[in-house]
This record gives structure tokens, sequence and C-alpha cells, in this order.
């Protein structure tokens, strides 16, 4: 350090100072001469020992301090280049000025929201939507008021039980997801235990003067399920059981949002009996599928908070590499089926679309999965994130073309 070798410098120099004075002092003695030589005493050179120790201090904290902001900086810069989180952000600092103070409260909650499932709900909603259109005509004022009612309500509910999630488990996400704003301490409980309310409250009260009775109870059972799964009183925080967990999200994900929503648009929008379609079916059945998928393929990288949390997932039950190609297995099943399924259209058109576009959605995953590194956290999140974006969001429109 620098800064030590100059004090080492000055402390040598007032040894130095004291040896010779000591010798001249000595020489005087001897000769009996009466002019004496003032040594500094021992007091002396403590007070000067004491002031360049204070010095050292002094300077050895600003170096410390400096590290630690350096470490703190060198922190965050880990965590954003191995998240592997495309669709969500990293915490930013702006300048503290207004607009940028605005700015940091979107991309906090922009975090706390977990945009890749708010964007998986909505297509996810307006693809069964569609599903119950019989003709042209139905494509009205009155389709988009009901599937955007249907939206922003499952939505509201969807950031509750995401962000009820998170209050649940912020010691685990400091280990597995520190970029989230309970996580980082950018929102506190209370912040969070009010976000979640109020989109509770505000979901059930937008189903509720709708007047629609399956969307009304498909945002009931899915805040009953999405309180069970997280939160921590006895008998429920049902996570913490793998088989249970995953039978959330397939409820969830695959029959709620499906039946629920198609049923919204069937009976409320369009005042039509309710009748399961065969494109219904098979929306149901591939959604099963995917929901199953995600139900395991979540907890593969979050393998470690886990573990330390007494979290009894699949993937720390059975390991990283077997839940990971169980996932794509059943993922390219699902596109097989789609692929079957497809090739049976009577309509020429809608078969070339399904069968050439599950095609090649299958083998952009098996590609992609074959070049996963399962020792690489942000490799496995990346692959996660590609599903969602991917499998889901193109193989999802993808049903409108089979039949």
């Amino acid at each position: 350090m620098k800064f030590a070798g100059s004090t080492h410098i000055h402390l040598s120099a007032v040894l130095q100072l004291r040896d010779v004075a000591k010798r001249q002092n000595q020489k005087q003695r001897v000769k009996g001469s009466s002019i004496r030589v003032q040594v500094p005493t021992y007091k002396s050179y403590n007070l000067i020992g004491n002031f360049y120790t204070k010095r050292i201090q002094h300077r050895a904290r600003g170096i410390l301090e400096t590290s630690t902001v350096f470490q703190k900086s060198n922190t965050k810069f880990l965590v954003n280049a191995t998240s592997g989180h495309p669709l969500e952000s990293e915490p930013k600092a702006y300048p503290n000025t207004p607009w940028n103070s605005a700015k940091n409260a979107l991309d906090a909650f922009y975090r706390f929201s977990r945009p890749h499932t708010v964007i998986g709900t909505a297509l996810s909603i307006i693809s069964v939507s569609l599903l119950a259109v019989e003709k042209l005509s139905d494509i009205s004022p009155l389709f988009f008021t009901g599937v955007l009612e249907a939206v922003v309500a499952a939505l509201f509910m969807n950031i509750y039980i995401v962000g009820l999630n998170q209050l649940s488990d912020v010691e685990i996400d400091k280990v597995n997801k520190p970029y989230l704003p309970l996580a980082s301490g950018e929102y506190s409980k209370l912040t969070g235990i009010m976000i979640v309310t109020s989109f509770s409250i505000m979901s059930f009260w937008l189903g509720w003067i709708v007047g629609s009775w399956p969307l009304f109870w498909a945002l009931f059972v899915s805040f009953v399920l999405g309180t069970a799964y997280s939160i921590n009183l006895p008998l429920l925080r049902w996570k913490r059981f793998a088989l249970v967990a995953a039978m959330c999200i397939l409820a969830v994900r695959a029959v709620i949002v499906q039946l629920a929503f198609y049923l919204h648009i069937q009976t409320h929008v369009f005042s039509r009996p309710a009748v399961i379609s065969k494109p219904l079916i098979f929306a149901t059945a591939f959604m099963s599928f995917f929901s199953v998928v995600i139900a395991l393929f979540k907890d593969i990288p979050d393998i470690e908070g886990d573990k330390i949390f007494g979290i009894k997932s699949y993937t720390v039950r059975l390991g990283q590499e077997k839940v990971f190609w169980t996932c794509i297995s059943l993922l390219e099943m699902a596109y097989g089926i789609s692929i079957l399924v497809g090739a049976t259209s009577p309509y020429t058109w809608s078969k070339v679309i399904t069968v050439l576009g599950h095609s090649v959605l299958a083998l952009i995953l098996w590609i992609r999965a074959k070049s996963v590194d399962l020792n690489s956290k942000a490799a496995i999140t990346s692959c996660y994130m590609f599903i969602w974006k991917v499998i889901f969001y193109l193989g999802l429109m993808k049903l409108l073309f089979c039949f």
C-alpha cells in the first residue's frame, strides 16, 4: 500500500534521529562537556507513534470503505451477468431527480410483478378467448371488452400471487433471486403487503362488477390456490411438497385459465350455452404438459436456496439433470402430439402451419437444451425463460391454426 510505505519512512526517520541523539549525548558525557543534547523521551516517541497509528487507521478505513463500495457494485454486476433473466431487469441506479425516482419505482414494480408470468397469463387468456369465436362477426367491441375485463382482472390476481410468494420467500430469494425488490431491500415488507392487498381487492372488485360467474370463480380459485401455495401457515405453504406444488400450478395454468376464461367469453360475452369444444380440450391437454414443465423447471435454478431452507422440490430430491431432461421430454411429447393433431386437420393451410411450426419449435427446443450447461445457474435460468418466451407464447398461439 502506498500510504503504508510513506508512514514507514516517517517512523524510520524518527528512530534514526533518536539513535543519533543518543550517540551525541554519550560523546558529550565522555568528554565531560556541559553541552547536553535533548533526547526525545519515550513519551515523545509514543505520541509520535500514536499519531502515525491513527493516520494509518484513518487511511485504512477509507480504503476499506472504498473496497466495500466496489464489492457492492461488483456484486450487482455479477448478479446482472448471471441471473439470465432477459424479461426481468436488474435494479438500476439513476441520479436522484423526480423523473429518475419514477423510473426507479417503475423498474422495481416491473421486477416485483414477474413480467414473464404477466405476459404468459395475458397471452393465454387471449388465445383461449379466441377459441370461442365461431364467426367473423364475433370479433366485435363486445368481444374485445370481455377479453380486456378478463385480462385485467387476471393480471391483478397474478400480481397478488407472485407478490405473496415473494413476501413468503424473502430469505430464500436473497439466495436464489437477489434482484427482486423485497430480497434486495428496495421494498419493505409493509410495501409488499400493501401492493398484494391492493391488487387482490382490485381483482375481486373488477370480477364482481363485470358480473361473470366463470370469471369470478376463476379469480377466487386462483386466489385460494395461490395463497395456500405460498403463505407460511399451519397446513399451508404447499410449495414445500413437490407433488402438491405441481398440482397447484397445473390447476391454475392448465385448467382454470383454459376452462374458466373460455366459458367467460362463451357464456357471458356471447351468451351461448356452455359447450366444451374440441379445440378447448386440445388446448387444455397441451397446457397440462406445459404447466407440469413449469412446475418442475422453475425449481432447477433455485436448488441452492431450496436446499438451505428445506423446500423439498423434485430438483432437490432427484437432481438437476434428471428433472431438466424430464421437462424437455415432456415438452417434446407435447409438440409431437400437436404435430399429430395438426396432421389430421381437414384444412391444408392449417395442416402445413401446425406441422411445420411445431416441428421447428421442437427442433429449436432440443438444440437449445443440448447446449445448456447444467452446472451454470445462468444457463439454466436462460433456458427457463426461453421456454416461456418461445415454447409457450408461440406454441399457444399456434393452437389457433389447428382447427
